[in-house]
């Protein structure tokens, strides 16, 4: 578990690694054994409330700092749902950091079972079919809150039918520590 002061460490290096894009200096790396373990991690950007670019990790390939770093160039600049960041916007923008724990596969006979073993606003989930695959990170459940809902909605966002089941889907879910600005 991370710390609040780490949380904050995190959250400028996501800033500053986006302000660099814009000409900004780049973010300083600490010396620090924490930054450098291999961790996987997602960077939301919001404006005004509304969310402006979310990408992640979901494994840890590379030092925490440098994942945090790529994810919000990536979030800002790469997210295909929206248009790219633009200086002006930079300075109204909300970085949210979440720290992602190893993926758990989830063993489950049918979707019944799988609704059932969902931890809502707990669990992050993974899901994969052959080609497909898509996550919903635990804040998710902030605007899906029924389980059924929740898998529904992943299941499009990975591009199968809503009501698609198949003894081949593979679940795993994962929990995060999040830190935001403001808080």
């Amino acid at each position: 578990m991370l710390d609040a002061d780490q949380g904050r460490i995190l959250l400028q290096a996501a800033r500053s690694a986006i302000a660099a894009e814009f000409g900004g200096p780049p973010p300083a790396a600490l010396p620090v054994h924490w930054l450098q373990r291999p961790r996987a991690s997602f960077v939301t950007l919001k404006m005004h409330g509304h969310l402006r670019g979310c990408i992640g990790s979901l494994e840890a390939r590379r030092p925490l700092f440098e994942d945090v770093c790529h994810n919000a160039v990536a979030a800002a600049f790469r997210d295909p749902r929206f248009e790219p960041l633009t200086p002006a916007e930079l300075e109204e923008l909300r970085i949210e950091v979440s720290i992602l724990s190893e993926a758990t596969p989830m063993d489950c006979y049918d979707e019944r079972d799988a609704l059932a073993q969902l931890r809502p606003g707990t669990d992050g989930l993974i899901l994969e079919y052959g080609l497909h695959r898509a996550t919903f990170l635990p804040q998710v459940w902030d605007e899906l809150p029924q389980p059924a809902v929740f898998l529904r909605q992943l299941k499009r966002k990975a591009g199968l039918a809503s009501d698609f089941w198949s003894d081949d889907v593979r679940l795993a879910r994962y929990t995060v520590q999040q830190f935001s600005e403001g808080e």
